[in-house]
């Protein structure tokens, strides 16, 4: 605990009794990230203190009272209500809670101008980024950061694999969309190494996915949704810049086995097995040894994964660790960052799709991608 030395009280002692919280998320009713982290954890919240909830899109500023903290996840638009609320003077904590990568940097560059502003960088990751944060883009924001793992609910995603279909019959999942971190393409190089393997895709997105069968954008607390699901065997998703995608927690819940590159956050754990980037005939094995694999070892790494959401990936200890930076007090410093290092954060935030010049840049990729495509295809 830190110490003013001029008058030799604590920043506790100075620091006010926690007023309301006022929680800058999606907290709609459905069962899916994101509403479900706003619903879940300004439930356990309110067990404590007084809670006042705010979507992450709407304009505004709040001004606080005594006592009050902030904790929310930043839109990009600066205009939005987290963004004004967090430079107003009062507040006894600003709190930031977002997903994290340091690979892609549109996806994250605009927080470079809000972090600053923020005592603590709540972040939702999954381990892989985590681990190598220290070596990446946005190291400096480190000192404030607290590594926090994503949940679900096992009420709302009953098991629904009980046994695993015979070798020969196993079928793999895709859920999502296809946006470019996503790296759909990549499943399909995986599908094309394994013939006569049905692929079933639920989501949507601008790309459609070779090879996969698409079966809509579903809701997953609707009979319809969960009769999809258990028609499949494993769920496998490729992301290059992935936060800590709940689909991998969500097919844990549900008795699939997932099964994901690092770069989708997990890593190291062997009932989630990883499979490379860039090497479609390695990630292709490590599938086709699961759709080979007797059922005796499935069930075990189901079992495996079921403990694992009971005891680690739960919306208690994930509001637990959003209590402990309520109630702190400390305010880390930021490391350096240099001003190479700054001007390439400005740069991809205006570049990327919801920056100033996001859309410019994007017809200007297109066009590229579609000259680039006619020269090909013109080649004798």
């Amino acid at each position: 605990m830190s110490t003013n030395a001029g008058t030799g009280t604590s920043v506790a002692e100075r620091l006010p009794a926690v007023g309301t919280v006022h929680l800058v998320y999606p907290h709609g009713e459905r069962i899916s990230a994101p509403d479900s982290i706003g619903r879940e954890l300004g439930r356990r919240l309110e067990r404590r203190y007084a809670v006042r909830y705010y979507d992450w899109d709407v304009p505004g500023v709040i001004e606080p009272e005594r006592g009050d903290v902030l904790l929310g996840h930043p839109h990009p638009n600066r205009r939005t209500i987290f963004r004004q609320s967090v430079r107003q003077p009062g507040w006894r904590r600003r709190l930031m809670l977002a997903p994290f990568n340091h690979s892609d940097l549109q996806q994250v560059a605009f927080e470079d101008g809000v972090v600053p502003h923020c005592d603590r960088f709540l972040t939702i990751t999954g381990p892989y980024w985590f681990r190598t944060l220290p070596g990446s883009r946005c190291s400096h924001w480190l000192p404030r950061m607290t590594h926090v793992d994503l949940a679900v609910d096992r009420a709302d995603y009953q098991p629904l694999k009980t046994n695993f279909a015979p070798v020969g019959s196993r079928r793999i999942l895709y859920i999502g969309s296809s946006v470019w971190f996503k790296n759909t393409p990549y499943l399909s190089e995986i599908a094309d190494l394994l013939p006569g393997t049905e692929f079933g895709w639920i989501g949507g997105g601008p790309l459609s996915i070779r090879g996969f069968t698409p079966l809509g954008v579903l809701d997953f607390a609707t009979p319809e949704g969960t009769s999809a699901v258990a028609q499949h065997d494993i769920m496998l998703t490729v992301g290059t810049a992935d936060a800590n995608p709940t689909t991998i927690l969500e097919a844990m819940a549900w008795g699939l086995i997932p099964v994901c590159t690092p770069q989708s956050g997990y890593e190291r754990t062997p009932s989630v097995p990883n499979v490379p980037l860039g090497d479609a005939r390695a990630a292709a094995d490590v599938v086709r040894r699961l759709l080979e694999a007797p059922e005796s070892e499935l069930l075990a790494m189901q079992a495996a994964n079921w403990k694992l959401l009971d005891e680690h990936y739960n919306w208690d200890r994930f509001a637990a660790q959003a209590i402990d930076a309520i109630e702190a007090t400390d305010s880390q410093p930021l490391g350096h960052e240099s001003l190479r290092r700054r001007a390439g954060f400005l740069y991809s935030s205006w570049t990327a799709p919801y920056g100033r010049f996001g859309r410019l840049f994007a017809r200007g990729r297109r066009r590229l991608r579609r000259r680039w495509a006619a020269m090909r295809h013109a080649r004798p």
